[in-house]
């Protein structure tokens, strides 16, 4: 049965690099005690399959990390533990018991990262924080969530730097077509900086065998995302590839160590959406 597996998953990698460009060069520090943050377009089913093949590629060259995961919020670790006991080899089950009925995310697309980790019985972390602590951020801040010991450990209790704020609440701006009051900002910022902060302690914390964290572009970029939150031993360990579409706007120039670009998925304007919710009626 194992074998079978096995076959189905090759043949899945094996997909990936139709029409794929060749592996990058910094694929060659996917290995040892690296801290790879692989970023995405959580809808981009292209960037999905190029990212798994990368890991694929690591894998198959002996290299066995941790793999965290944005979809999992923090509180399911529990779940995923409990998942892997009943059915070791099942991402499915997986997905059945530790994601959220109402999660949003598209569990087709992270099904195969998630049997990659069972299939090689890697470490599987739940690597967010939840959307209710989420929104407790945004409407009350810190002290909502993290007693005083926790804000210091996250590094939350100190000032973020001026450049840091303005570019983090410009990326809120834009990923709210603009439409979003200028005085949510700050607050949207502060949820968006909390959770760079989780993520980036987690993998400090699991780190020493090497750790992928699987998670949007804008949680691995290191001018603004999880990275600026890690010290600077761990900085030098860090590798944060990118997965962009081909028609998007160039980030800043230190946003990743490496691009990976990607043909545009098909989607509706976005935007569009947006506005039609904010018109009166």
């Amino acid at each position: 049965m194992r074998a079978l597996r096995w076959l189905v998953l090759l043949a899945a990698l094996a997909g990936c690099a139709i029409g794929a460009p060749p592996p990058i060069a910094q694929e060659a520090r996917l290995r040892g005690d690296t801290i790879a943050l692989l970023g995405e377009i959580h809808d981009n089913a292209d960037a999905h399959r190029m990212r798994l093949a990368m890991l694929g590629r690591a894998l198959a060259a002996g290299w066995r990390p941790a793999i965290a995961m944005e979809q999992f919020d923090l509180p399911r670790q529990a779940d995923i533990d409990r998942a892997r006991r009943e059915a070791p080899r099942d991402a499915q089950h997986v997905i059945d018991l530790a994601a959220p009925s109402r999660s949003g995310w598209d569990w087709a697309l992270y099904r195969p990262v998630i049997a990659l980790a069972l299939d090689h019985d890697l470490p599987l972390l739940a690597a967010n924080l939840s959307s209710a602590d989420t929104g407790k951020i945004v409407r009350g801040g810190y002290t909502d969530v993290f007693d005083a010991d926790r804000l210091a450990a996250l590094g939350l209790d100190r000032l973020v730097a001026p450049d840091w704020q303005a570019a983090q609440e410009r990326e809120i701006d834009a990923g709210h077509c603009g439409l979003l009051p200028a005085a949510m900002w700050p607050a949207m910022a502060r949820a968006q900086f909390a959770r760079d902060a989780v993520m980036a302690d987690l993998l400090r914390t699991h780190a020493d065998r090497g750790i992928v964290l699987i998670a949007g572009n804008g949680h691995v970029r290191r001018d603004i995302g999880v990275p600026r939150r890690l010290g600077v031993a761990d900085l030098r360990r860090v590798l944060a590839i990118g997965f962009l579409e081909a028609d998007e706007s160039p980030v800043s120039a230190d946003a990743y160590d490496a691009v990976v670009r990607v043909p545009p998925a098909p989607r509706r304007d976005p935007c569009a959406a947006l506005k039609a919710r904010q018109l009166p009626g």
